[in-house]
């Protein structure tokens, strides 16, 4: 991998696992380190991804233009086949670029570490996620823009997804439509990028330009397996601080906990982000996959 970033005119940078903000998103959860006696800090988590420090170093540095690390990240869950609670992340930016660069660099790194041991190539598809709901599960998902209109939407004409009894927010309802009914087809699609997701799933990226319905992220997958979510990076402040507040509101209702905010990302957004597009994938999952690994997780 690392062999591949050099050729590609990528800088190996590490960031500091310590951070005081581990990342905004609602349902990843973070270890929280006892404070030490001599830390002047109140709080500090090990981080769940390098995203925060890595856009730090892409603001300030102008020389690093193309930058990605390898390191652990680490996060409360249980472990199962694809999960770990510390597991390799690659993560790799590139400034004055979009996501569609990104595509490309998954599909030449793949490629790169495959016919290292055997001479097949492959090419991924690439479809939006109105496109893969369409076909499995019959209708339009860009037509349902808030909560309620998603839930109703399942209790009506989605009897196999199971609905829980409290209201929940739109991304709960968009992954029980996608879990239930899109994801135990996406082994039939080897190596599938799927990109525009709804809006209301934008967290750190930019809304496209000419269909406000979507965001423009993607999601890759191998054999059924996701290994990697890539952002068109947002550069807004105002509405970046306004997704943080509403994330961490979510995660206060649903968990009984918040996080402090991310003080160091927003005085750093404030001076001024580049255009960018940025994406982490799971080393572990990704090589597990490719070779066909039982377990390539080291524990």
């Amino acid at each position: 991998m690392r062999n591949f970033f050099h050729s590609h005119g990528f800088k190996e940078i590490l960031t500091p696992p310590a951070v005081e903000n581990p990342g905004m998103e609602t349902h990843i959860h973070p270890f929280q380190l006892y404070q030490c006696k001599q830390s002047k800090l109140s709080q500090l988590y090990l981080h769940t991804s390098p995203e925060f420090e890595m856009k730090q170093v892409l603001a300030q540095v102008r020389e690093l233009s193309k930058i990605y690390t390898i390191s652990y990240c680490f996060r409360d869950e249980p472990h199962s086949p694809h999960h770990r609670n510390q597991f390799l992340m690659l993560e790799w930016y590139r400034r004055d670029a979009n996501y569609f660069a990104i595509m490309d660099d998954i599909e030449n790194l793949v490629n790169s570490l495959k016919t290292q041991f055997d001479k097949d190539t492959i090419k991924f598809e690439r479809r939006t996620i109105q496109d893969i709901v369409q076909e499995y599960a019959n209708f339009d998902i860009l037509a349902f823009e808030d909560a309620s209109e998603l839930k109703n939407k399942i209790s009506k004409d989605l009897k196999s997804v199971p609905l829980p009894s409290q209201d929940c927010e739109y991304d709960d309802y968009f992954f029980l439509i996608f879990l239930n009914l899109i994801e135990p087809h996406l082994k039939n699609h080897p190596y599938l990028i799927l990109s525009e997701y709804p809006a209301p799933l934008a967290a750190l990226s930019t809304i496209k330009e000419n269909d406000p319905r979507v965001c423009e992220r993607f999601e890759c997958y191998i054999k059924g397996i996701e290994i990697a979510n890539c952002f068109n990076e947002s550069t807004d402040l105002i509405e970046i601080t306004n997704r943080f507040k509403q994330q961490a509101k979510f995660k206060k209702e649903t968990y009984g906990y918040e996080l402090s905010a991310p003080e160091q990302f927003f005085q750093m957004m404030e001076r001024g982000y580049p255009n960018s597009a940025g994406v982490a994938l799971g080393v572990e999952r990704l090589m597990g996959t490719l070779f066909n690994l039982e377990n390539p997780f080291y524990r």
